[in-house]
């Protein structure tokens, strides 16, 4: 499959502004090494082959074990994740795919056992940020790996 269009061309502005919006996430309360495992499990809920190439890469860059990239899809039976990790994995999981009666006070009490209320909402800014992104690409198809280049992800050396 190909890439149907390119969005930025076509609507410059408002990427630019969801990209702002997307690195301002990056800045933020919660650690760099659980970003990436949040933005590799929305990514793969929403079937989002492109970003779950380009969180993969990323990972693997910014030194996350294999092992435990492999285990995000199965993070509630495996060993290799912090209670502080899981709370925020099920956070990731509920507002990416939202329950008809809302967030569950368990999944909500969870979350609030782990992190200060700035971090919970520091972590729903990279949760919103990754959705967006991951709708965007499965819109327009965008082609797994295409950009690593000029993301610098070929340093990963997963091509």
């Amino acid at each position: 499959m190909s890439q149907r269009l390119d969005y930025q061309q076509q609507s410059p502005e408002l990427i630019k502004k969801f990209v702002e919006f997307s690195l301002l996430t990056k800045k933020l309360s919660i650690e760099k090494s659980i970003i990436h495992l949040v933005d590799m499990r929305a990514s793969q809920l929403n079937g989002c082959a492109f970003c779950v190439d380009m969180h993969v890469k990323e990972a693997v860059i910014h030194g996350e074990r294999p092992l435990r990239l492999h285990h995000v899809a199965v993070w509630r039976e495996s060993p290799l994740f912090s209670p502080r990790e899981r709370a925020c994995l099920a956070w990731t999981e509920v507002l990416t795919q939202l329950p008809p009666h809302g967030v569950p006070d368990d999944v909500y009490e969870e979350v609030r056992s782990q992190l200060s209320e700035k971090e919970i909402v520091d972590l729903t800014g990279v949760i919103v940020a990754i959705n967006g992104w991951n709708r965007i690409s499965v819109g327009f198809r965008s082609v797994p790996g295409s950009a690593d280049k000029f993301y610098g992800l070929d340093k990963a050396g997963l091509s």
